[in-house]
């Protein structure tokens, strides 16, 4: 085996050229050339204007649309804070309803585990079945108007806004 076959041969360096023209000339090759040179021309004023008119009109726009998202913003974050409250509330009373009943029940097996007689047990089991029945109705009434208060004031925020754009649009 010989040693050439193993060596790799080194590529010969390229010629570097060193380029004489700067800017816009040396990266477009074709700028010297009559064809690819742009005409110099005047913009006529009525073109200006309308230009002008709708630039102003892009940044109204753009005003608006700002105002809008930052309103739409606001809202969405009183919505968000009067939902996060009336979870916590609603959790509250469910937390207090719930001790109540327990409070209740605890009572009840008390009466129960002192009583003398099957029959004073039973009339016990149907006095508590009858108060808890009438005390669950009330609970789940004051729990649903409650929610209805509350889905209540998460809408009246969206409710506002969607009349204010819908009397903007009209006005527009």
């Amino acid at each position: 085996m010989t040693d050439a076959a193993t060596t790799a041969k080194t590529a010969p360096k390229g010629r570097t050229t060193k380029s004489t023209k700067t800017g816009a000339a040396a990266g477009n090759p074709f700028m010297d050339f009559e064809a690819f040179a742009m005409p110099s021309m005047e913009v006529p004023d009525s073109v200006r204007e309308a230009t002008e008119k709708g630039i102003s009109q892009a940044r109204d726009a753009y005003d608006k649309v700002k105002s809008a998202a930052e309103e739409a913003t606001d809202m969405m974050e009183d919505s968000f804070e009067t939902s996060r409250q009336g979870a916590v509330e609603f959790n509250h009373k469910a937390v207090d309803l719930a001790k109540t009943n327990t409070d209740a029940t605890f009572s009840f097996w008390k009466d129960v585990v002192s009583a003398k007689s099957v029959a004073e047990v039973i009339e016990l089991q149907s006095s508590f079945a009858r108060q808890q029945f009438d005390a669950l109705t009330s609970q789940a009434k004051d729990m649903q108007e409650f929610a209805t208060k509350l889905s209540t004031e998460l809408g009246a925020p969206v409710k506002s806004a969607v009349d204010k754009v819908t009397k903007e649009f009209k006005v527009a």
